[in-house]
This record gives structure tokens, C-alpha cells and sequence, in this order.
């Protein structure tokens, strides 16, 4: 009798369906939250700014940051801040964003570079734990826009 018990009991337990393997879906990464430096965008021909909360530009390698939209002289063309925290943060993306250009040009007065993307002209510059540039306009359109915005970063 006890063993009919035992092999009804086996019988049974296989019998029986096994949970389903449970996936795990892995949380969403947390983004620390984007310093909000639109206020010291440039305002003449500011069209609108906002925060971008990460990837600034479209760029895999960039964080968030406050990016505006101008338009001059029939013109369009963005500008960006990155705050990356420390000078040394800053120096590094700087170096991130000239891998991506097109011939590089130093500029060394401003302590960036100028090149293209591919479909757009950069010009971006470090200023204390800043990232900043312009994007869409040449080299010399450029140069004066970035050196009123760098002296807005403090």
C-alpha cells in the first residue's frame, strides 16, 4: 500500500505544470537631473530653449544639458550647455565631441575646436566645468556668438 501511495504521489507531481520562468525586465536607468542652464542662453534671437535630459544634440557620448533655438538673418542655428560638474569632466567631453568631428580645427583662443558632423557645422568650446557650443553655423558666424556665451558662463 505504501508504495501505490508513494507512486501516486511521484505520479502526481509530475504531472503537474511547472511555474513559467519569470523574465526579468531590468529598471529603467535613473538620469540625474540636468542642471537648467537656459537663463544664461543668449536671449537676442532666441526662439525657445529646454532642458534635453540626455544625449544632447543626438550625440551617443553627450549628457543632458539646456539647449536653445535661434534664428538670425534668416539663419537657424542652436546653442548648448553641458554642465559636467569639475574643469576635468568637461575637458573630457570636449575631447569626446572632437572625436566625432570632421577635421577638427583647434581654436586656441577658446579652447575648443570647430569641424562639421557631417550635416551640420560645431563649434564648442570648455569654460570651467562647462561644455558649450554652437551649432550650424560656420567657423567665423560662429565665433562671435560663442565668445558672448562664454562670457555668460560663471
Amino acid at each position: 500500500m505504501k508504495a501505490i501511495l508513494i507512486v501516486a504521489a511521484l505520479f502526481l507531481t509530475a504531472c503537474g505544470s511547472s511555474p513559467e520562468p519569470q523574465t526579468k525586465t531590468e529598471p529603467a536607468p535613473v538620469l540625474a537631473p540636468v542642471p537648467d542652464h537656459t537663463a544664461a542662453l543668449p536671449k537676442q534671437g532666441l526662439l525657445g530653449s529646454r532642458l534635453v535630459p540626455d544625449h544632447i544634440l543626438d550625440i551617443p557620448k553627450m549628457p543632458g544639458g539646456s539647449l536653445g533655438e535661434y534664428s538670425a538673418k534668416g539663419r537657424k542655428y542652436q546653442l548648448f550647455i553641458i554642465d559636467s560638474g569639475t574643469n576635468q569632466k568637461a575637458a573630457f567631453l570636449l575631447m569626446d565631441l572632437k572625436g566625432t568631428l570632421q577635421s577638427p580645427e583647434y581654436i586656441a583662443y577658446m579652447g575648443g575646436y570647430a569641424g562639421s558632423d557631417g550635416n551640420r557645422n560645431v563649434y564648442v568650446f570648455a569654460k570651467k566645468q562647462y561644455l558649450a557650443g554652437v551649432i550650424g553655423l560656420s567657423k567665423a558666424e560662429a565665433d562671435p556668438i560663442a565668445i558672448e556665451l562664454a562670457s555668460h558662463l560663471n
